[in-house]
């Protein structure tokens, strides 16, 4: 167990960016259970499949054993993600809204980008695998836990964010394609989604909507 701890916390690229997104996106996900009323049992459920939908679909794709199956110490950043979010409630009115969270959203999204394109290029998909794994894994367990709370999984319709995850994937394509190495495009694959993201909270970017693209009446 502890072995297993040390490997996660000082390992490759790829177990740092997972364990960072595991316990940002759980938090996340909790204080929206929490935002809407779930007891306890549920607050941990919400919470836990935003951290792990979007890896257990990327391994899936990739025919492998989800991580999530395979150690305890994921559940147990998982459930770390829960509890500080729990201990955020107690001194906030409001944690879904507070820039803590926002932030805490903004670097899972690119933790779970990073750690997607990092398996599909190990896997040997095309580059446009690379770029779809580190979407579905960035983006997977939000719209997973949005259905859990009975609503449309908001990276449809809301906000620049599924688009940060792309823009993240193709960083880190082109950063191998030119023959950066692997730790670095990692890097620069997370350093760019969670800048875009963060630009577009805070200057309100939205994609258009097909109403958007209608001529003006006459």
């Amino acid at each position: 167990m502890i072995r297993d701890l040390l490997v996660v916390l000082f390992g490759d690229p790829f177990a740092v960016m997972n364990t960072v997104g595991l316990v940002a996106f759980a938090l996340v996900g909790s204080t929206k259970a929490i935002r809407e009323d779930f007891d306890l049992f549920g607050i941990v459920v919400v919470g836990l499949a935003m951290a792990f939908a979007g890896g257990v679909t990327r391994d899936v794709l990739v025919t492998r054993t989800p991580l999530a199956l395979q150690s305890p110490v994921e559940i147990g950043l998982g459930l770390f993600g829960v509890a500080l979010a729990m201990a955020l409630r107690l001194v906030l009115v409001s944690p879904d809204t507070h820039p803590i969270t926002l932030v805490a959203d903004a670097i899972g999204l690119a933790a779970f980008a990073t750690a997607g394109a990092i398996v599909a290029t190990e896997a040997g998909v095309s580059a446009f695998g690379v770029i779809a794994l580190a979407a579905i894994n960035a983006v997977g367990g939000g719209a997973f836990a949005d259905l859990l709370l009975d609503r449309a999984p908001f990276v449809l319709f809301e906000d620049f964010y599924a688009t940060c995850a792309v823009s993240g994937g193709l960083t880190y394509v082109v950063a191998g394609t030119v023959g950066v190495a692997g730790g670095t495009a990692a890097a620069l694959c997370a350093a760019v989604t969670v800048a875009t993201r963060l630009a577009a909270v805070t200057y309100g970017w939205e994609l258009p909507t097909a109403e958007d693209l209608e001529p003006p009446t006459r």
